[in-house]
């Protein structure tokens, strides 16, 4: 039985949050404010963290960038009263997963929460149906394992992250459009809003290149989108 973090301090909302995920066959850990709730991600070592942005004692914002700084990539879906583009984007680009706007059907959250567990659950692997891990240069990412290495070191990758590089991989030298990512990575909720993309492909450059301003991997093609390419050698 997977475990889900709940960190909202409405108890209506935690609550019903609650009660849905467990009928969905979920346990339920419930915090009211944004310290309680870090130390129990911390503790309790969650599959997933359904975080609110306005907490008290530590706001989701404080929550979500502490936590990608203690290196803990658990998958976080942002809740938030707002309906404010810099408010989404500023969750994503610290680390959420994904983002929901209140009010919410929380039968819609039950839904985004089972689709990013199967994006990033870990199942038995027969060796003849494995896919083939990916290398490129010095990056090896290995699909069915959900890890990435540069150089024999891991490096994390939150699973939005994780599901960007394998797509960008998978269609080397191939130009692809920021919606074309959106509708292949993101699939829902973001149509249009490609700041989404550049923020995730920044995030990318920071863990892949050398130098992120100098990019070797991931290219921008002017006024069409991104392309990943193989390094050459020197």
């Amino acid at each position: 039985m997977k475990k889900i973090l709940i960190i909202e301090d409405e108890h209506s909302i935690a609550t019903l949050l609650s009660y849905n995920l467990v009928q969905a066959g979920y346990e339920t850990v419930v915090a009211n404010d944004g310290k309680q709730g870090f130390d129990l991600a911390l503790s309790e070592d969650p599959a997933l963290i359904v975080l609110d942005l306005m907490l008290p004692s530590m706001d989701g914002v404080e929550v979500c960038k502490s936590l990608r700084q203690q290196k803990i990539s658990t998958p976080i879906i942002m809740l938030t009263a707002k309906d404010d583009e810099f408010d989404k984007v500023l969750g994503l680009e610290l680390g959420a997963d994904d983002y929901m706007t209140k009010p919410f059907s929380p039968r819609e959250v039950v839904a985004r929460i089972k689709a990013v567990l199967r994006r990033t659950e870990s199942k038995p692997v027969d060796p003849q149906d494995s896919m083939a891990p990916l290398t490129f240069g010095e990056l090896t990412v290995y699909p069915d394992r959900f890890e990435v290495f540069m150089s024999e070191e891991q490096i994390e990758f939150t699973p939005k992250e994780f599901e960007l590089l394998v797509y960008l991989m998978e269609n080397k030298n191939r130009v692809l459009t920021r919606d074309q990512l959106l509708s292949a990575v993101w699939k829902y909720d973001f149509a249009g809003d490609t700041r989404i993309v550049d923020v995730h492909i920044s995030h990318l450059r920071e863990k892949i290149e050398e130098n992120s301003r100098k990019p070797t991997f991931i290219k921008t093609i002017r006024g069409l989108g991104y392309k990943f390419e193989e390094p050459r050698a020197i």
